[in-house]
């Protein structure tokens, strides 16, 4: 069982940067991929970026490529998105995710635990 609890969203004008973090619970938590997806509004929730349980293997999204980076830290048991040059369209309520898994990137239907969520905001 892991529990997630994402922070570090807020409101930033274009261009500039916000550090997304989420904290598990667990003891096995280095052995879960974890995902970060986001939902716009009135938009279908989509995959960002994902990190293998590892850490060596990492995907993302073309839309997000080269402006955001994902990381974790399995001894604190905490995942990271740092988002870079953010622009309008990158605004919308950001969920980290985990699942037990060695296969690279999971689609989302595989993800297990899911945060509760925290908005990004991004002002023209």
């Amino acid at each position: 069982q892991v529990q997630l609890v994402e922070s570090g969203g807020g409101l930033v004008q274009a261009g500039g940067s916000l550090r997304l973090s989420c904290a598990a619970s667990g003891r096995t938590f280095g052995s879960y991929a974890v995902g970060w997806f986001r939902q716009g509004p009135g938009k279908e929730r989509e995959f960002v970026a994902c990190i293998s349980w590892s850490g060596t293997g990492t995907w993302y999204a073309d839309s997000v490529k080269g402006r955001f980076t994902i990381s974790r830290d399995n001894d604190k048991k905490m995942g990271y998105l740092q988002m870079n040059r953010l622009k309008p369209e990158d605004t919308a309520v950001y969920y980290c995710a985990a699942v037990a898994t060695g296969m690279p990137w999971p689609p989302r239907t595989a993800y297990d635990y899911w945060g509760q969520g925290t908005q990004v905001t991004v002002s023209s």
